[in-house]
């Protein structure tokens, strides 16, 4: 099989996969571009995600089962936000009517995106998990990591003791995909680093398109430190750890 064909192949169905996002930014991009009227930019976007996250359900693109995933996310990410904005670590400078404590509530739709993601990508490339570790090792660990998020700022940033973490304890586990008729694999590490850093560039895009704004792009807008990498590596784990688990809880109670 000719290697640039399957990596088309391959970037078709990740874009596939990638449909809710795409919406979200196309939305940024239009709304920075062409005031709507009667409602405030922040919960025109509200409308948008909510409208998208209907129809992905009603077209079957997204099950009742993803759905419960991708709702969870909407949750986790909409509590970090919360707390995130209140420690002044970013903020949302824009006016609107659905906004709980300076926070819109579109934003738990950019982290229920990720899931959307992962959901999407897992059935399309038919991915399997090879060597996965105990739920007694990844329950605990995912939950250090995204609680991390809040305690660094009270107590030290574990964020590097835990990355190394991640990579002993997932250091014999790949996951496999399918790309036509071929099988492929690529350690669950590897992919981790690859989400996160996508999703960093994705977050650059988004800050210049006004979703939030951190404190150095109060006067002008510029390049999110490189250093995001590494919470967004992190919050990737969280994310792939908890599809991972639920995916692997569901096939236990069907078989």
């Amino acid at each position: 099989m000719n290697p640039l064909f399957q990596l088309v192949r391959f970037g078709y169905q990740q874009a596939l996969s990638c449909l809710f996002p795409v919406v979200i930014f196309a939305s940024l991009a239009l709304t920075q571009v062409i005031p709507l009227p009667f409602f405030h930019r922040y919960d025109w976007l509200l409308f948008i995600c909510l409208l998208m996250q209907w129809w992905m359900v009603k077209s079957g693109r997204e099950s009742s089962d993803e759905l419960k995933v991708i709702s969870l996310f909407h949750i986790i990410g909409l509590a970090l936000e919360l707390f995130k904005v209140h420690m002044g670590s970013w903020s949302y400078p824009e006016e609107g009517f659905f906004k709980i404590l300076g926070v819109p509530l579109y934003s738990g739709f950019m982290y229920a995106s990720v899931a959307s993601y992962l959901c999407q990508a897992w059935r399309r490339l038919q991915v399997q998990l090879v060597k996965w570790p105990s739920n007694w090792l990844v329950v605990p660990l995912a939950a250090a990591i995204y609680f991390n998020f809040f305690t660094h700022h009270y107590w030290i940033d574990i964020r590097w003791w835990l990355s190394i973490l991640v990579i002993v304890v997932f250091c014999k586990s790949w996951v496999t995909y399918k790309i036509g008729d071929s099988f492929y694999r690529m350690p669950i590490a590897l992919s981790f680093i690859l989400i996160g850093f996508f999703i960093w560039v994705a977050e650059n895009i988004a800050t210049y398109l006004g979703a939030w704004q951190y404190p150095n792009q109060t006067d002008a807008w510029s390049l999110v430190h490189l250093g995001k990498v590494s919470s967004w590596l992190l919050l990737v784990i969280v994310s792939f750890l908890i599809v991972a688990t639920l995916k692997q809880v569901k096939d236990e109670r069907v078989g």
